[in-house]
């Protein structure tokens, strides 16, 4: 099973290597609520497990604060290393230098991109109450998109992304193959 955002990528994937796996994708907007991912995993793992010889899960800990680790140990499935899939994507030492460089990075992948309205401005309230967006995104002061396959159509609307937040965009081509070395090591 994958995070909603990581199982388009992750189908992708495995049919390019010939694996032999389904993806089953989990809602996306369970990342608005970490706490949830667990207890979600929990369920579709105990659905899943009576089908398949093996059950992995493809997120990181996603801010569940180790709480889908011990769903793991508790059923024995293996997950996707890190701490949230923009290590998957960028590297944790790639991430940890643009957070040196500058604390106030907001990050977005292309899964981000595409669903901006949805996933951040709808799903934060900020279509509806605008005078959040100071409260949520005030101390942030660039972004970087860490992009995985652009083109022309994400890269307008990862600019539209930077611009509704008011703040610069960067760009920073990852592609997706620590995406696949992370699935390798699951799979495998």
């Amino acid at each position: 099973m994958a995070c909603g955002a990581l199982a388009q990528p992750a189908t992708a994937i495995a049919a390019r290597k010939g694996w032999p796996l389904d993806v089953h994708p989990l809602p996306p907007l369970l990342h608005n609520r970490p706490e949830r991912i667990a207890g979600e995993v929990r369920r579709t793992a105990a659905a899943l497990l009576p089908q398949y010889r093996r059950v992995v899960v493809g997120y990181a800990d996603c801010g569940t604060y180790g709480a889908l680790d011990e769903v793991c140990r508790e059923l024995g499935l293996a997950r996707l290393e890190g701490l949230h899939c923009y290590d998957l994507y960028a590297g944790t030492g790639r991430l940890e230098r643009f957070f040196y460089e500058q604390p106030g990075t907001y990050l977005l992948t292309d899964f981000l991109v595409r669903s901006f309205a949805r996933t951040v401005l709808q799903e934060l309230g900020l279509d509806r109450w605008p005078e959040l967006h100071e409260t949520y995104f005030g101390h942030y002061t660039r972004v970087v998109w860490l992009a995985q396959a652009p083109d022309d159509e994400l890269r307008a609307l990862a600019e539209d992304a930077a611009a509704r937040l008011g703040l610069p965009l960067t760009v920073v081509d990852t592609g997706d193959s620590g995406l696949e070395r992370a699935l390798a090591a699951v799979v495998d």
